[in-house]
């Protein structure tokens, strides 16, 4: 019977696809953890009442993090993401904001508990995206292909009209007002 633990990271290292140790501090592992929660976070978002388009798209970027995740734990293999991957979430984003009166000034974070995950998973989105670049400036441009970092860029971009989607549609949209 196969167990779900293996005891091999006890010692803090942990396994890249091709054998590889790290160290669980390694950069790449961040990276690799930080999609891996936005992942987490989509899956939450996912589970609230979306509409049948809104929920397709979530679960798409969903999938597409898993390749992000598998290509950064392959450092060898070809980059998986690729521009019309990019280009998708730019269309995305054009549906959906395209519905949205402009934005006129800040909007705090919520309006809705869906629009509050879409919000925490946008956040979640720019520190994988930081993390990312960080990794790109240490490695080989050649290791590691641009377009995950034009992802997770156009994600977090989406994420927020996601977000104002929501909060306009289950509530209300709350202006951040300076205080006087």
């Amino acid at each position: 019977m196969s167990r779900l633990y293996t005891r091999t990271g006890d010692h803090g290292t942990t396994g890249l696809i091709g054998g590889e140790r790290r160290s669980k501090a390694d950069l790449r592992i961040h990276c690799i953890g930080e999609v891996d929660e936005l992942n987490a976070w989509l899956g939450l978002l996912r589970s609230a009442s979306l509409d049948t388009e809104l929920a397709a798209m979530v679960e798409a970027a969903q999938i597409e993090l898993f390749e992000l995740g598998a290509e950064l734990a392959a450092p060898d293999a070809e980059p998986r993401l690729t521009t019309e991957q990019v280009a998708t979430v730019e269309r995305w984003i054009d549906r959906l904001d395209d519905d949205l009166p402009p934005l006129r000034q800040f909007i705090l974070p919520g309006g809705s508990t869906a629009a509050a995950h879409a919000h925490i998973a946008r956040t979640v989105c720019r520190r994988a995206e930081r993390s990312l670049t960080a990794l790109r400036e240490q490695t080989s441009t050649a290791e590691l292909g641009m377009a995950g970092c034009q992802y997770l860029n156009r994600l977090s971009d989406w994420l927020f009209v996601v977000g104002r989607t929501l909060a306009r549609s289950e509530g209300e949209e709350l202006p951040w007002l300076p205080r006087p």
